[in-house]
């Protein structure tokens, strides 16, 4: 299983009614993260599970679901954590 899917599969429990995610790795080449293998990512989510949420607390929840993949596969996270009302 390619590192996207396993991101979207490991967000699914945020219950995302949107998520688009672009692999951005090409664009670091010669980057030290990009050497030891980890990729660079922008993702923007949307989710009720935002609602009323500061964006540090839907940054976390976004990390907590990557969980180990953090500092190892993903080297690099750009995150737009979004509720449904702020579209």
């Amino acid at each position: 299983m390619d590192l996207a899917t396993t991101i979207r599969r490991r967000l699914a429990p945020l219950e995302p009614t949107a998520l688009d995610l672009v692999d951005e790795s090409g664009r670091h080449a010669g980057h030290e993260g990009a050497k030891s293998g980890g990729g660079h990512f922008r993702l923007t989510i949307v989710s009720a599970r935002f609602a009323g949420k500061p964006v540090r607390e839907r940054h976390r929840m976004v990390y907590g679901a990557l969980g180990d993949l953090m500092g190892r596969e993903i080297h690099a996270l750009a995150i737009a954590a979004r509720a449904p009302d702020e579209l």
